[in-house]
């Protein structure tokens, strides 16, 4: 089988040659091609070439363009903050959102002029030309709320939610119009499916009552708009107790991608009997343990998500979250290895 053979059967809940796996390489990848981190995030040559190379070098079964969580909020002219050993992200000390009453200047914005959207759709171009047929090639937006939270900051805009939740609503649905027409011209370009990160759908930043209030319709709508395209919807959400049952009510997604058991599931093998028939399962390797502890160690914590949750199919093995940046590489390998070795499905 070939990768996408491989993530197809993962997919359909079927037990392809072997566990797919894709250590979630974002921007540790700049050091394949020597690149500063600005230059990576923002020139989608350089970019489209590293993911290239990882996928190439370690022989990733997907690829997941993740580059940073503030692509989006730059369309409403965010100002950014780029540094060599972390990922960019805004300068909260000169937010968009300085007061509640700025919510009201979140309008629609148009994605063809904001440069580091165009930069993304040009990177996942890139990678479909080079992948197509071969690898799923995956879209990462960040969702509304935490597109909005870019703009105010993280925990200014929670306490906004108890003291104007309309305004907040407000703004999220001005910037959901917006992600609908960007989605779509990444489904323009040829990606299978779009991976939406939804960070406050987990018990560690707001209650289930509380996101469904505020960010499932919006993205039902979005979701809808994808499959419009005849792209997949995926969900990456790292949070700690994420919420299984109201994103797949809402959004409807092939596969989730997590760190954290769900609200309702006690471990990792509880969410496989509940959930595994409904959504792909993707994870959950805690991205700290790429530099902690040793190769061994690392190697049985791959092994153990295989025996919790890989049987009938339906799982991709991957680190819960991003591999830190400033990491070496040699663990992406192992995964990798464990993954065609142990994750062998045995017919």
């Amino acid at each position: 089988m070939n990768s996408i053979e491989r993530i197809t059967a993962a997919l359909n809940h079927q037990e392809a040659d072997r566990v797919p796996a894709y250590p979630i390489l974002a921007g540790v990848t700049r050091k394949l091609v020597g690149a500063s981190y600005e230059k990576w995030s923002t020139d989608a040559e350089t970019c489209a070439n590293a993911y290239i190379k990882a996928v190439r070098e370690y022989d990733l079964d997907c690829v997941v363009s993740l580059i940073d969580l503030s692509i989006e909020c730059t369309a409403w002219g965010q100002e950014m903050i780029f540094s060599e050993q972390d990922a960019a992200h805004p300068n909260y000390k000169n937010c968009v959102i300085k007061e509640i009453e700025d919510y009201e200047k979140i309008k629609k914005a148009d994605y063809r002029t904001c440069e580091r959207m165009m930069m993304h759709i040009d990177v996942c171009k890139r990678l479909v030309a080079e992948f197509k047929g071969e690898k799923p090639v995956i879209a990462f937006v960040f969702g509304p709320l935490g597109t909005l939270s870019m703009l105010r900051n993280q925990s200014a805009m929670y306490m906004d939610l108890y003291d104007d939740p309309d305004a907040v609503k407000g703004a999220a649905r001005e910037i959901a119009a917006t992600l609908k027409e960007y989605a779509e011209a990444l489904c323009d370009v040829g990606v299978n499916a779009i991976m939406w990160d939804t960070l406050f759908a987990s018990g560690s930043i707001m209650s289930k009552q509380m996101w469904v209030e505020m960010e499932a319709d919006l993205m039902r709508e979005l979701s809808a708009a994808v499959r419009a395209k005849g792209c997949l919807n995926m969900i990456h959400n790292c949070g700690e107790k994420i919420y299984f049952d109201v994103q797949i009510d809402a959004i409807q997604p092939a596969a989730i991608s997590f760190l954290y058991p769900p609200d309702d599931c006690e471990d990792f093998a509880d969410c496989k009997a509940k959930y595994g028939d409904k959504v792909t399962l993707i994870g959950c390797v805690p991205p700290t343990n790429v530099v902690l502890g040793t190769d061994e160690e690392w190697d049985q914590i791959c092994r153990d998500q295989i025996d919790a949750m890989a049987k009938g199919g339906g799982f991709i093995l991957a680190t819960g979250c991003e591999f830190p940046s400033g990491s070496p590489l040699d663990r992406a390998k192992r995964m990798v290895d464990v993954a065609k070795t142990y994750g062998v499905y045995h017919k």
